[in-house]
């Protein structure tokens, strides 16, 4: 072991050894101290096995689809559709009777993927309000400006007056025009300044913004960010072990995205709704407060084929077949089905939100039965084979091509383009199947590893995302053209790239599965760094 640098010293030549010094004090003092921080340490891991045993404990029990009484055949035909109709699914998880009877991930993505919920985010703040109202902080009827005397206008309107907790629950604040909800722009501050041309509770509109603020009263009201008030409220009893929550410019959480969790946890959580608030013996939710979010409280709409049509709760949206949800942009699903005693939990990247739920009433909604149905072996490992075979779709094409000899190790430099792309370089993989993507964007570079016929994972700069989790897959569709997909596996995007190359040239086109705007870039042309 090493000596500690200030024993050390009194060994140096010139330096005192007097043992009633203060500095061999100080040494004892810190051998002691030492010994405490072993002790303290094995606390620590003794209690971080503790947490790891409860989260082991809430972990969803399995049970195979027929003892449920749903037939397994039924599921299949659900993820086969899936699989063919819909791109891209990233994970589904049903739950029936508080078990889980089908779970399946689409590869890259995995059980251990921390998914980014966008939208779903709200229904979690919305438990966070009812939590911090259960234990008296603040209440449905308490006017906004009274949390936030600092930031309101000199003159605010009669209409922001009279808005209250439960007109940001509901999406009925009044405005015609969502302020923005972008991380580095949102405040109290910005959200009340905002003209609300309606009263409040009279008129339905979708506001992210607005769950910002329920974001920041309960922080205000609690000391605490929603995500550390959740901690110990919430995730830590389902047995959510790595929630990640992004905040604003000030440190409060968004509020109406940037939760990560896995999809069991999704699961878990629709499953303590399902349960009116009860998980495993203690009521953590007050079934009123359940009862209240997940009702009609708000009118959107009145096409009865549309499940945004169907009514607004406390930050849950109301379904056809007497279900509700939670959601967020590009396909993340909470659904909750009480009248058939099940939860729903799927990740995707799509851009036709409604296809994904269509297919679970067409498919998984009849499967439901009262009783147990007899076992049927054959159908249920046709279905465990499904699942565990699961991938998003892979470029196409040649594993070598002559071409690649000619350009692996080639820097192609672009000139000055929105996409803020600098250079590109293909080289060899670590093993033979595959390639290394070097992207140099933004003045940062990132390796990205692509197998053929394979995902092959690392991380690096993924658009805004930053030391994101990605794999890529390569093919080369002819001799001088390789089609690459980039998946940031624990978001909903991927990013499809085709590049070109002739003689000294690059020619790049990619686009996105989905996005907020138009997903198809701009085509790019690089030439080589040292032309031949």
């Amino acid at each position: 072991m090493k000596t500690p640098l200030t024993c050390r010293r009194l060994r140096e030549p010139g330096a005192r050894a007097d043992i009633n010094s203060g500095t061999a004090s100080s040494c004892r003092r810190r051998r002691f101290s030492s010994r405490a921080l072993v002790i303290a340490m094995t606390a620590v891991l003794l209690l971080s096995m503790a947490a790891a045993s409860r989260a082991a404990d809430v972990q969803f029990p399995r049970s195979t689809p027929e003892e449920q009484g749903v037939s397994s055949a039924a599921v299949l035909a659900f993820v086969v559709e899936a699989d063919q109709k819909i791109d891209a699914m990233n994970s589904f998880m049903l739950v029936r009777h508080g078990r889980v009877i089908a779970e399946g991930w689409w590869a890259p993505c995995g059980p251990q993927s921390n998914h980014q919920l966008y939208s779903l985010s709200k229904s979690f703040t919305s438990t966070a309000v009812g939590l911090a109202i259960a234990e008296g902080k603040l209440s449905l009827d308490d006017e906004v400006l009274k949390f936030f005397p600092e930031d309101a206008p000199a003159e605010p309107s009669a209409n922001l007056k009279s808005m209250r907790v439960r007109d940001l629950l509901c999406m009925s604040t009044g405005h015609l025009d969502e302020p923005s909800a972008a991380a580095d722009k949102v405040s109290a501050k910005t959200f009340l300044a905002q003209p609300v041309p309606f009263k409040p509770g009279t008129h339905f509109k979708y506001n992210t913004a607005a769950t910002f603020m329920l974001s920041a009263i309960v922080q205000k009201q609690t000391g605490q960010t929603v995500f550390d008030f959740l901690r110990p409220r919430l995730f830590e009893p389902l047995g959510i072990q790595h929630p990640v929550w992004d905040a604003n410019w000030q440190g409060i959480s968004l509020g109406g995205y940037g939760l990560r969790v896995t999809t069991e946890d999704i699961a878990r959580f629709g499953q303590l709704y399902l349960q009116k608030g009860e998980w495993q013996g203690k009521q953590l939710l007050a079934p009123a407060w359940v009862e209240l979010a997940t009702s009609r409280q708000t009118s959107n709409g009145s096409n009865p084929n549309s499940d945004w049509d169907q009514g607004y709760g406390f930050q849950f949206w109301r379904c056809r077949h007497g279900a509700y949800r939670g959601d967020g942009a590009f396909g993340q699903y909470c659904v909750v089905l009480p009248e058939q005693d099940a939860v729903i939990a799927i990740t995707s990247g799509v851009k036709d939100m409604q296809a994904v739920l269509n297919l679970v009433w067409d498919k998984l909604l009849p499967a439901f039965k009262s009783n147990a149905l007899p076992e049927d072996r054959e159908d249920q490992k046709r279905l465990e084979q499904k699942l565990a075979g699961l991938t998003v779709r892979m470029p196409t094409g040649a594993s070598v091509s002559a071409t690649a000899q000619k350009i692996l190790g080639r820097k192609f430099v672009f000139g000055a383009n929105d996409q803020k792309l600098e250079a590109i370089t293909l080289a060899s993989g670590s093993d033979s199947n595959g390639l290394i993507l070097a992207i140099q964007a933004k003045g940062v570079e990132s390796r990205l590893p692509c197998g053929f016929r394979e995902w092959k994972k690392g991380r690096g700069t993924f658009g805004s995302y930053v030391d994101e989790p990605i794999a890529g897959s390569a093919a080369w569709k002819t001799d001088d053209t390789c089609a690459i997909k980039l998946c940031a596996y624990e978001t909903p995007f991927y990013h499809n790239l085709t590049l070109h190359f002739s003689g000294d040239e690059v020619t790049l086109d990619s686009e996105a599965n989905v996005g907020f705007g138009g997903t198809k870039r701009p085509q790019l042309v690089g030439h080589a760094e040292h032309p031949r």
